[in-house]
């Protein structure tokens, strides 16, 4: 008999360990997949950012503002604007 309750006694503990270890794993994945989960929402609200900030630079009135101050470009008046005529063109070739 005290071979047998030495038996249970020690499937007892190694069960005892086993439950320990598997719950002590399930927690660190949850930790994980908590992490994780953090990590995803900051990404889509980076990605948000970044989408907002294309559409602001990519507004006529910012893009007309960088050609002026960046490339020295101006609007087209017709004191600049040259016209061609196709009919002389043609004569002189």
């Amino acid at each position: 008999m005290t071979r047998l309750n030495f038996l249970l006694l020690a499937a007892l503990v190694g069960s005892c360990m086993y439950m320990v270890k598997i719950t002590y794993e399930g927690r660190q994945l949850f930790t994980a997949l908590d992490r994780a989960r953090t990590e995803e929402r900051q990404h889509e609200r980076d990605f948000k950012r970044l989408q907002a900030e294309r559409e602001a630079q990519a507004t006529s009135g910012r893009v007309e503002q960088v050609a002026r101050e960046r490339l020295s470009m101006r609007t087209a008046t017709p004191a600049v604007t040259f016209y061609v005529d196709a009919a002389a063109s043609e004569v002189r070739r």
